[in-house]
């Protein structure tokens, strides 16, 4: 169960490029998160999972217990707020957020684990960056709601900037003021 009077956001950094529009967008709505709320920042590349092998009829999936899977599935569950933070690569997430996701397979199989159970009344909110119209990340928004709904997690929202080069994403003027209220109205 969620402990509702202590947030505690997890961003999980979907680029293959550190600093980029998206993880730019995704800092820029952070700085409004009131000062108590906790905030853990990890950039996926770091923490290389090998390719996922879909064994839900074959076999079971043993808990992790080491290395980098082991580190993203407690950060996910330590957290109350999910925040997918990715560019638009071909309509839909990053490889790196995407292959994050396809693990959520495997937990939700994983002896003794109850992953559904521990992600009930979580939040999962995006912020993506893409370099057309908003209109082009519409398959991605839609998948992240249906996959918070799955769960079933809250959906907190999704953030879209306009941005190619790095930086671009700055001069996007309603994503940036957007960004300020996106987690909510700050409280001091």
């Amino acid at each position: 169960m969620v402990n509702s009077t202590r947030r505690r956001f997890l961003f999980l950094l979907g680029s293959t490029r550190r600093s980029g529009n998206s993880e730019l967008l995704a800092r820029r709505a952070a700085e409004f998160l009131p000062a108590a709320t906790e905030q853990q920042w990890l950039f996926l590349p770091d923490y290389p999972l090998p390719p996922f092998i879909d064994r839900r009829h074959d076999d079971h999936y043993p808990t992790p217990t080491a290395g980098p899977e082991k580190t993203l599935l407690a950060a996910t569950l330590a957290a109350t707020d999910l925040v997918l933070v990715s560019p638009l690569y071909w309509y839909a997430l990053s490889t790196p957020a995407k292959h994050y996701l396809d693990y959520w397979s495997a937990w939700l199989r994983g002896t003794g684990l109850d992953f559904r159970a521990q992600m009930r009344g979580k939040t999962l909110w995006a912020v993506v960056a893409g370099s057309g119209p908003e209109a082009e990340a519409r398959p991605l928004h839609e998948a992240l709601q249906l996959t918070a709904s799955y769960m079933p997690m809250a959906w907190g929202g999704y953030l879209y900037g306009n941005g190619s080069r790095p930086g671009d994403v700055r001069q996007d003027a309603a994503a940036w003021q957007a960004a300020e209220g996106f987690f909510g109205p700050a409280s001091t």
